[in-house]
């Protein structure tokens, strides 16, 4: 709860409005006295299953895709490093990282409907 205690100082006035997965964590009782007491915050739960509907799945898509599929490591400190290695590289510009994300969940979202 100190996250949201962070988000709700950060933006003193006006409905915040949080898009989550369902994680069990975002239905945790103890929430509930939190969301009572601050009712600025409001939660928006994705539907169950999908994953083509949260943005964080294509990161975590692509992080596999570059860094574990179709790589043995011989430690768990190898993989640590180059799982740091390719956060380090995205967050150096994250609004295109964003874009990036955004437009490729777009158009999983067009050719899933066709």
């Amino acid at each position: 709860m100190t996250f949201l205690g962070k988000v709700l100082e950060a933006y003193p006035s006006g409905t915040i409005t949080m898009v989550l997965d369902n994680a069990r964590i975002h239905h945790a009782k103890l929430l509930e006295p939190f969301l009572n007491e601050n009712k600025r915050l409001t939660f928006v739960f994705l539907p169950p299953y999908s994953p083509q509907l949260n943005i964080v799945e294509g990161l975590w898509k692509w992080l596999k895709s570059d860094v574990v599929n179709n790589v043995f490591y011989h430690t768990v400190a190898e993989i640590r490093h180059n799982v740091s290695s390719f956060m380090d590289a995205i967050m150096q510009q994250p609004l295109i990282i964003i874009d990036r994300l955004c437009i490729r969940m777009e158009s999983d979202h067009v050719v899933e409907i066709l």
